[in-house]
């Protein structure tokens, strides 16, 4: 019960402390809360050069120690051959994808009352291939060794994101075109399947990825929680929350840092480490890898989304130049801490499983 307590704390102070800055502004509340999300009301600074240079530092101190601790787990990687044959259902995953693909980049009469539709199927393409992929190196993955904790990352993942979708009103990186004639339901239920599948590609990814990139078991980095600096970095999670409507320019990564802090901190509360070691017993090389992992999902969200009918674009200040895709390249960082966001909830829905199957 106490455990339950506090989560509902923490998810109210989740919610309410961007409303904060918008009260401290004197900004209209119901603006932030328009559903769908319609009205443009933060002006974005232009592209600095400045600003630039400094976020490329910044997100080059998150890539290239990523790089170093795969670079160093390709090379201590065991030599092993396929435990089994690719899976028939992983060549359904393959033709399923494909499938969805050509329909979600054409428009084609006879698909147009569905064509807003196509981006959740490919995504399932997408999950039932790279755990086709698990399933051919290690004879195992989520769909076939942990059933319930697979199907449960999907509704898990669409309130996951949607809480995303709430911070991005703050600070508006991001909108959605063809919305404007839609009703309220029919955007919950367009955005929320395409959402449910999030976690479910970017924990398939991974354990794929761990796959290639495993080591031979090992001991475990000795880790512990540690209070202070915990409670120093829910302060500095709950500032930045409460100011991403006052200074949405400013503070706008902090979207994707400040949940992450939130996570980290709850769990250095309880004594924990800030992320649980992999089978081979680091969390270095675990972290790593759900970073690469959410990288590559992004890439192909906004590869999909380029020529999707349903679709997003983006306004980013500062650094909205170069872009692959309809993203600015350096926006390509922020899924570096979504990554280990999504293994932090991950770890969460595993842990709830195993403790009701006790």
């Amino acid at each position: 019960m106490k455990a339950v307590l506090r989560g509902l704390g923490v998810a109210a102070g989740l919610v309410l402390l961007p409303l904060i800055g918008v009260k401290i502004r004197g900004y209209p509340v119901t603006r932030y809360l328009e559903f769908p999300p319609l009205t443009r009301y933060v002006e974005h600074a232009g592209f600095s050069w400045p600003a630039f240079v400094v976020l490329t530092l910044l997100g080059l101190a998150l890539v290239v120690p990523m790089v170093r601790v795969l670079v160093r787990a390709w090379a201590d990687r065991p030599r092993s051959k396929p435990a089994r044959p690719f899976p028939a259902w992983g060549w359904f995953g393959v033709v399923f994808t494909a499938a969805a693909w050509v329909l979600a980049w054409n428009r084609f009469p006879w698909f147009a009352p569905l064509q807003r539709f196509t981006f959740t199927p490919l995504w399932l393409g997408y999950i039932v291939l790279v755990n086709a992929l698990a399933y051919r190196r290690t004879g195992a993955c989520m769909m076939t060794a942990r059933p319930r904790f697979f199907l449960a990352l999907f509704p898990v993942s669409a309130v996951f994101w949607w809480y995303f979708e709430y911070l991005n009103r703050f600070v508006q990186n991001w909108y959605y075109t063809g919305v404007e004639h839609i009703s309220p339901l029919q955007y919950f239920i367009e955005a929320t399947l395409p959402f449910s599948t999030v976690l479910p590609a970017v924990l398939g990814t991974c354990e794929f990825l761990g796959s290639v990139f495993g080591r031979r078991p090992a001991a475990s980095e000795p880790s512990s929680g540690r209070p202070a600096p915990a409670v120093l970095l829910l302060a500095v999670a709950a500032l930045g929350l409460a100011f991403l409507a006052v200074w949405p320019d400013m503070l706008f990564p902090l979207l994707w840092i400040s949940p992450l802090l939130v996570l980290s901190a709850m769990r250095m509360l309880s004594d924990r480490p800030f992320l649980d070691p992999g089978p081979d017993g680091s969390a270095a090389r675990r972290a790593a890898l759900f970073a690469a992992s959410a990288l590559i999902c992004g890439f192909f969200w906004e590869m999909w989304n380029f020529h999707s009918l349903a679709r997003w674009v983006y306004a980013v200040p500062f650094v909205n130049r170069f872009h692959l895709f309809e993203m600015p390249l350096l926006g390509f960082a922020g899924y570096l801490p979504f990554g280990l966001e999504c293994a932090l909830i991950g770890d969460a829905v595993g842990a709830w499983i195993r403790k009701n199957d006790e």
